[in-house]
């Protein structure tokens, strides 16, 4: 199976005092040549004041996919335990109608203690998360397609995570896109035990698109050969430099001409 070469970018809704720095720099991204825009589906900053301003990961999605015209939109990731997988699957199948067609649904069996904590939820362990993931992924394909109208496609799966044993087994048997935090060495043995898992689910593991973050210029094309076709930069907040964005842009467009297209 032959991908195209995508470049997406996470705008993370953290410490922007106000919604318009977001908005405007969507609108640029856009503009620049993104193929994907993500934000990602905490409570509260990462990093810097964690006490600092933040905003919601889904409402905004609905945001976007009016506001867009051509972009891919989604969350990497959005929290498997923080929404009624039912109900999940049916604000993505909203938006997915709302974008027309350009939702992706990322999903992770969440980390973040503090999310948790101050919204009510419960911790768990990693272990606990993860088995909860399983349950809510099956739910969420289950619901998906019994909404009424439903999605205007088959919306992608994208799963965020390298355990080897559950995440890994779970993207064999749900995702369209998994999404690695490795670096390339180790990137290459999990695809590897990722196909095995395919293999043992009766799936073919060319169908499931590998993605990483942005490493630079100088070493896309390695990941590339290990079999990446997906590439998000990363662009902070609030100032939202989108540096590498274009960079990135720069580089699939010297390396892979192509018309710009979603994942179908």
């Amino acid at each position: 199976m032959t991908r195209p070469v995508r470049i997406g970018v996470q705008l993370q809704p953290q410490h922007a005092p106000e919604y318009t720095l977001i908005r405007d720099a969507v609108l640029r991204a856009e503009d620049i040549g993104a193929d994907i825009v993500f934000n990602w589906d905490h409570f509260y900053p990462l990093y810097g004041d964690q006490d600092g301003a933040h905003f919601e990961c889904w409402t905004m999605l609905g945001a976007w996919a009016e506001q867009t015209e051509r972009v891919e939109i989604g969350a990497l990731v959005s929290g498997g335990g923080y929404r009624n997988p039912d109900l999940l699957a049916d604000m993505a199948r909203t938006v997915d109608h709302i974008s027309r067609g350009r939702l992706i649904l990322g999903i992770g069996g969440g980390w973040f203690q503090k999310d948790y904590d101050r919204y009510g939820y419960e911790f768990g362990t990693a272990g606990s998360r993860l088995r909860l993931l399983g349950e809510n992924l099956a739910r969420i394909r289950t619901r998906l397609g019994e909404l009424n109208p439903a999605p205007t496609r088959n919306i992608p799966i994208l799963i965020g995570g390298g355990g080897e044993r559950k995440t890994l087994r779970l993207a064999a048997e749900y995702a369209d896109i998994w999404h690695s935090f490795a670096d390339l060495d180790a990137l290459q043995h999990k695809s590897q035990v990722l196909a095995d898992h395919c293999a043992a689910v009766g799936r073919d593991a060319l169908h499931i698109e590998r993605s990483v973050a942005w490493p630079g210029a100088e070493t896309a094309a390695a990941f590339v050969d290990a079999g990446v076709t997906l590439f998000t930069a990363h662009a902070g907040g609030p100032e939202y430099d989108l540096g590498a964005l274009a960079e990135a842009v720069r580089w699939r467009d010297d390396h892979f001409p192509q018309p710009l297209a979603g994942l179908a």
